[in-house]
């Protein structure tokens, strides 16, 4: 049976995660470095920007180390900075994953760029705000390597999924969640948009593949792997028996029963995906340490850490509030240790 992380939730830790003042705090991704400390990547930007659209022309990839899971974690150096509008990651990085295989690291992420200013303390950035549309209609999925967990991070010269007219993601392409097989080769679900005549659709997820890490990377199904009516986003993937399991947000609620919580889902193929009998992986409402049950504005970017071929705990960027992403005063990235589980749970 596939991974049930409601079950396994243990209470969160009122100190770990990851937190900067004067920062909006976003993506979480762990890996344990070959320091045997523990490096989460992430993405931050000024809080003299609104949380969103900010992260759309300032965010930037950080890394945190903590000694253990839980942490709290302590800001350790920018990764990807802003390199300059030229570049197609020049101006925002952001949804970092990174994965550790062999000796080296991966890092997929959102990279965006936009010919305009930059935006100061100051000035009112909104969604109609040029910089932003740019943004947006700019954001395509890339790849960073590394020898070292330190670093130097070496980034491809072009995103591995550019778009494609007249497809699924002719308008962008976002939200890597990738998962290497056990012959090297890599399966990509990422987040797309479509155009529909000068704007962009709803948004869906596609599926590419690659035979080896650094690419290229190929689109392996032209249709979204939901319909368009199934509103999810922010997926994380990982091997689970003969096949593969998904978490994602639920965007409306119709699927897992709450809106903005978490669907499992399962697939044969990496393709084909199904809901799960028992389709609830998380919840917004989340058990402390404190003994206390509190509802975050925002629970999003879901990451499962893995080791030993166990998911161990489970990672999400958060918001205080009574939701939305303007409402909130203040987001993080929180972590809920998980008890143990199936002996089949694996990532490979």
């Amino acid at each position: 049976m596939a991974l049930s992380l409601m079950d396994r939730m243990l209470p969160a830790p009122i100190g770990g995660g990851f937190r900067m003042e004067e920062w909006w705090v976003w993506c979480g991704s762990v890996v344990r470095g070959e320091d045997g400390r523990y490096h989460m990547f992430a993405s931050r930007w000024p809080k003299w920007l609104p949380m969103h659209p900010g992260w759309l022309i300032r965010s930037e990839i950080v890394r945190a180390v903590s000694d253990t899971p839980e942490g709290p974690y302590t800001y350790a150096e920018t990764v990807l900075p802003a390199r300059g509008a030229e570049f197609w990651d020049g101006r925002s990085t952001h949804n970092p994953h990174v994965i550790r295989h062999g000796s080296g690291y991966l890092l997929y992420y959102m990279g965006s760029t936009n010919p305009f200013a930059e935006a100061d303390p100051g000035d009112a950035v909104e969604m109609d705000d040029c910089r932003v549309i740019a943004a947006r209609a700019n954001k395509r999925v890339g790849l960073a390597v590394a020898d070292s967990v330190f670093g130097p991070w070496k980034r491809l010269d072009a995103p591995i999924l550019p778009v494609r007219p007249g497809k699924l993601d002719s308008y962008l392409t976002s939200n890597p969640a990738p998962c290497i097989r056990e012959d090297g080769s890599v399966l990509l679900i990422y987040k797309a948009r479509r155009y529909e005549g000068h704007n962009y659709g709803k948004m869906t997820l596609g599926a590419a593949e690659a035979s080896r890490l650094e690419g290229p990377y190929r689109v392996i199904s032209e249709e979204p792997l939901f319909p368009p009516a199934v509103h999810v986003e922010d997926p994380f993937i990982w091997r689970s028996g003969s096949g593969y399991a998904m978490i994602a947000k639920d965007m409306e609620g119709h699927l897992c029963g709450e809106k903005h919580g978490g669907i499992l889902a399962l697939s044969d193929n990496g393709t084909d995906w199904r809901l799960a009998d028992a389709p609830k992986a998380y919840s917004r409402k989340v058990l402390w340490d404190d003994g206390q049950e509190r509802v975050m504005g925002s629970f999003e970017r879901p990451f499962l850490l893995f080791q030993d071929s166990k998911p161990t705990h489970m990672f999400a960027a958060v918001a205080d509030g009574p939701g939305g992403f303007r409402e909130a005063r203040n987001t993080w990235n929180m972590v809920i240790p998980l008890s143990a589980g199936n002996a089949n749970d694996r990532e490979d």
